[in-house]
C-alpha cells in the first residue's frame, strides 16, 4: 500500500528522534510529510539536517491541527497514495504497526479509523484517555481482550471496535477521505477528531483499534488546570452542537443548553466562576450559530472531497 505518513509539528525538538526514529524501523517502507506549523525553535533546520527523506511544509502561521493536516491529506489524494497516517509528533510507533494495520484496513474496509494500542510515554501502561475510551483498567484487561470471540477468528483478536479514538495514530484509506473529506474548520486544535468521528459514523463507517500493536503517546505528563479543564469543556460543547448525527434541536440542546445547565448546576455548588465561565461559554457558542449551521449543512450534503480538501 502506497501509504503517506502526515505529522503536524510545532516545537517538535524534544519528540522528533523518538518520533521519526520510529518511522524508519518500520517493517513497512512509508513516506513521511512534516507540516511544520510556524515553529520557534530548531525543528525545520533539524529535520533538513538529520531528516533529509522527510518531505517538509513550512508554514508561515500556525495553521492548527486540523488545516494542517488538510494539507497532508489533499497531498495523498492528489498523489494517488492509498492511506494516510496522521501521527501525532509527541508519539512513536513499534515496527510493526503499520504493518498491521494496512492489513487490518485491507480485509476490514468497514472500519474508516484504524489506531494501535495507545500507551504512555514510558510504553509500559495504557495511556489514560484511551483506557476510558476503550474501557479497560490495565493492560492485563487488554491481553483478555485478545481472545477471539469466534474460534478460529484471528482477526477479532486483531481489531476492536471502538466508538471514539483520538487522532494521535489514525490510519485513514483514501476511500474514506474521498468520501468524508477533510478535518473542519470550525476547530482549530482540539475537537477536530470528536468531529470526524462523528462524520465517520454518518457515513456508516466505524473506528477500531489493534490490541496487538502499540503507539507511546507522551501526553501523561500535562498539567491539568482548570483553565484546560474548561477549554476541553467549550470544545466538548461545540463538537455536540455541530454533530450532524442530531437533528439540529437536539444539537442545541447537548450544545447551549448543556452549557446553561452546567452554569446552573456551578451556581448551586457556589462556584461563581465556573458558573460565569459555562455562561460565557454558552454565549460564545451561540454567537456561532451561523456558523455552526453552515459547516453541519456542508458535511451533510458536501460532495466527498469538495469538503475542506479541495479549497
Amino acid at each position: 500500500m502506497k501509504l503517506l505518513i502526515i505529522i503536524v509539528s510545532y516545537n517538535f525538538e524534544r519528540w522528533m528522534d523518538r518520533c521519526l526514529g520510529s518511522l524508519c524501523q518500520s517493517e513497512l517502507p512509508a513516506d513521511v510529510l512534516v507540516v511544520d506549523n510556524a515553529s520557534q525553535d530548531h525543528t525545520v533546520q533539524r529535520i533538513k539536517k538529520h531528516y533529509p527523506q522527510v518531505r517538509l511544509i513550512q508554514s508561515k502561521e500556525n495553521l492548527g491541527f486540523g488545516r494542517a493536516n488538510n494539507i497532508g491529506m489533499k497531498i495523498a489524494l492528489e498523489e494517488g497514495y492509498e492511506a494516510v497516517f496522521l501521527l501525532n509528533q509527541d508519539a512513536w510507533i513499534d515496527k510493526n504497526t503499520l504493518g498491521t494495520l494496512v492489513q487490518l484496513s485491507r480485509q476490514q474496509p468497514a472500519f474508516g479509523i484504524l489506531s494501535p494500542t495507545h500507551l504512555t510515554g514510558g510504553g509500559n501502561e495504557l495511556e489514560h484517555g484511551f483506557a476510558c475510551y476503550a474501557g479497560l483498567k490495565n493492560l492485563k484487561e487488554l491481553k483478555k481482550s485478545t481472545i477471539p470471540r469466534h474460534e478460529g477468528s484471528d482477526e477479532d483478536k486483531l481489531l476492536t471496535p471502538i466508538p471514539f479514538i483520538n487522532a494521535a495514530f489514525w490510519l485513514i484509506p483514501v476511500l474514506v477521505l474521498q468520501q468524508i473529506g477533510g478535518f473542519c474548520p470550525l476547530f482549530y486544535h482540539y475537537g477536530e477528531d470528536v468531529d470526524y468521528i462523528h462524520r465517520l459514523h454518518r457515513h456508516g463507517y466505524r473506528a477500531g483499534y489493534s490490541p496487538a500493536v502499540f503507539g507511546c503517546h507522551d501526553r501523561e505528563h500535562r498539567e491539568v488546570t482548570r483553565q484546560a479543564w474548561f477549554r476541553s469543556e467549550r470544545v466538548y460543547l461545540l463538537a455536540e452542537y455541530a454533530n450532524i448525527n442530531y437533528p439540529f434541536y437536539k444539537a442545541f440542546g447537548y450544545g447551549i443548553l448543556a452549557g446553561i445547565k452546567k452554569a446552573g448546576k456551578a451556581l448551586l455548588q457556589r462556584d461563581s466562576h465556573g458558573c460565569l465561565t459555562y455562561l460565557r461559554i454558552a454565549l460564545h457558542l451561540l454567537g456561532r450559530t451561523r456558523e455552526v449551521i453552515d459547516y453541519r449543512r456542508k458535511n451533510l450534503h458536501g460532495k466527498g472531497t469538495a469538503i475542506y480538501l479541495t479549497d
